[in-house]
């Protein structure tokens, strides 16, 4: 056979993926029925040969180079047949295959049965093109070769070449069949190795994700609570500091009410490790809950004394937790903010008003206002906002230098449970 090959395709198989879930697949799981086929025809062929009406001289040598064919695919071409196709060990399979599988077929007609069994392995292990050459080899080869040696009449070399050239047709319908069987199979052992990349890639960006959103949301919460606390600390350590030579009893009253904040801060701590509600939201609700933050922010240092009023509106109820957490944040952020820049004699009014579609909170503080275009650099009015868009609502500030603050909140409410009909079956 000439050295001069065709040039070799893209194979068509795929290696599974190391160490994934699907390391072996279809292909080398269903092999076992090939092995059955293969060794079905090997056996068929040769007791066509025994039966076959040639002398026992010429049966004995075909059978003997027949029988060989079958050592030569369980020690190697089973093996390449695992392996894949257009490999080099497969070309030398199927070439010495071939081997010894035309001089038995020309010298035994019966034999050329087994042509069956090596023509689906040639689509198998080669490309198209050398496939085909292949099977025209495995086709035609014997014919013309028992035609050369045994000299039959026309009518047989006729029916012969007629078989072969409708088993030749035959093999090239399988065979396309095959590769594109084959290739289906390549392009989706492909895909779904993408789509397993694709998953594990989701899954570890929603975990950073989520990490991020939780490192935003504790972020927002130690900000809302133990972080103003602290600087509520921080301002009425200076005013005990200042009122400790002249005004010991109002030096007094703002320990205890240092006392008060550390309790508050470590009620708070509490309740972000537990994941529970916060403090003032724990047996209250939202109205009380913004009642006490107001009281807490009445008269005592200046730095931290604002005049609170809360007024309610509509028909207050108890509504989700993370919406009660998202109104009195708000509150808490707001009136921080008060207390920390709007100046002394400042006051804040906090408007909660309820109705069937939204939940609404404003607090407006007379401050000297600032200018809501500056950037802040700190998580106070990001946050605010933050929290409002989670519950797929709105914040909004208006403010100016001088004019007073206005930190507004919009939370949209799931529609009240329509009444049962009267009289309607229990």
């Amino acid at each position: 056979m000439s050295a001069d090959l065709p040039v070799e395709e893209p194979a068509r198989r795929v290696s599974p993926p190391a160490g994934g879930a699907r390391e072996t697949d279809a292909w080398d799981r269903g092999f076992r029925p090939w092995d059955l086929y293969f060794g079905v025809v090997w056996a068929v062929t040769l007791i066509f040969t025994i039966a076959a009406p040639n002398s026992a001289p010429v049966r004995a040598t075909a059978f003997t180079l027949f029988l060989l064919l079958a050592p030569w695919y369980v020690w190697f071409g089973r093996a390449e047949l695992m392996r894949g196709p257009d490999s080099r060990g497969a070309l030398v399979y199927i070439y010495v295959a071939i081997g010894l599988f035309v001089p038995p077929a020309v010298l035994v007609g019966e034999m050329r049965s087994a042509a069956f069994a090596l023509v689906p392995q040639c689509f198998m292990l080669l490309s198209m093109s050398r496939a085909m050459w292949a099977v025209g080899v495995l086709n035609a080869v014997p014919v013309i070769g028992w035609a050369l040696w045994w000299r039959p009449d026309g009518e047989a070399i006729f029916f012969n070449a007629l078989f072969a050239v409708v088993s030749l047709a035959f093999s090239a319908v399988l065979g396309s069949w095959i590769i594109r069987i084959i290739e289906q199979s390549a392009e989706r052992a492909e895909l779904i190795a993408e789509l397993e990349a694709s998953r594990e890639e989701v899954s570890r960006l929603s975990a950073e994700r989520g990490a991020l959103a939780e490192r935003e949301r504790m972020s927002r919460e130690i900000h809302d609570t133990l972080a103003q606390g602290f600087t509520s600390l921080l301002m009425l350590v200076q005013a005990v500091d200042s009122e400790l030579e002249r005004d010991l009893p109002g030096a007094r009253r703002h320990l205890d009410l240092m006392a008060d904040t550390a309790r508050r801060n470590l009620a708070e701590a509490r309740a972000l490790v537990a994941g529970g509600a916060p403090a003032d939201l724990n047996g209250n609700s939202l109205p009380d809950a913004l009642r006490r933050l107001a009281a807490r922010h009445g008269p005592g240092p200046a730095e931290v004394s604002v005049e609170v009023s809360v007024e309610v509106t509509g028909q207050a109820r108890a509504l989700a937790p993370a919406l009660e957490v998202v109104a009195l944040r708000t509150c808490q952020e707001a009136l921080s903010n008060t207390a920390r820049h709007a100046g002394a004699g400042a006051r804040a009014a906090i408007s909660l008003a309820y109705s069937d579609a939204a939940l609404c909170v404003r607090i407006r503080d007379t401050g000297c206002g600032f200018d809501v275009s500056a950037p802040s650099g700190g998580y106070g009015l990001s946050g605010l906002r933050a929290r409002a868009a989670e519950m797929g609502g709105s914040a909004e500030v208006r403010s100016a230098p001088g004019d007073g603050t206005l930190v507004a909140v919009r939370l949209p409410l799931p529609p009240p449970p329509s009444p049962s009909p009267t009289g309607s079956p229990a």
